[in-house]
């Protein structure tokens, strides 16, 4: 009697099958990959936009309440500009536009896609008189995109 050993190992069909399932898996993971891809940049504009708001309303902040010299404008003064501001509400209407800049003006290099707006208005927080500083900020390459930071200065 002659024993035949059967052989064992995948068919055609079961070969073309897990191939066509691999294929199917690999390819909802690469689009899944891909959508993330897209949108790893978002955190990292959000960070820098929210930084970016911060270090305005840092300099905003450490000037006075209101205007040393007298003459409350309500915003910044005749000759005045940013590097020579000396209260609150001269940086009322601020807007730059083309990107985030300095103290002084010169623009910061990397953040021109930047757009910073600063508005500043009367209040009273209590019996106290107060200004509220509100200072958003955006990005050109995704209009959805605004940061905005408020805070109170009193004196």
């Amino acid at each position: 009697m002659i024993q035949t050993k059967r052989q064992t190992g995948a068919t055609l069909i079961e070969m073309v099958i897990s191939i066509v399932i691999i294929s199917v898996s690999l390819t909802a993971v690469m689009m899944i990959v891909t959508q993330v891809g897209r949108s790893s940049a978002d955190p990292m504009i959000r960070t820098q936009a929210t930084a970016i708001a911060q270090a305005y309303m840092d300099e905003i902040l450490v000037q006075a309440l209101n205007d040393p010299d007298g003459g409350e404008t309500g915003g910044a003064e005749a000759g005045e500009t940013r590097a020579n501001f000396d209260d609150v509400s001269d940086y009322h209407a601020l807007a730059d536009t083309a990107g985030a800049r300095d103290q002084t003006g010169a623009a910061i290099a990397g953040l021109d896609g930047s757009n910073v707006n600063v508005t500043v208005t009367a209040a009273t927080i209590g019996a106290y008189p107060a200004k509220r500083v509100m200072v958003q900020v955006g990005y050109d390459g995704d209009p959805n995109l605004s940061v905005p930071i408020v805070a109170y200065r009193m004196n």
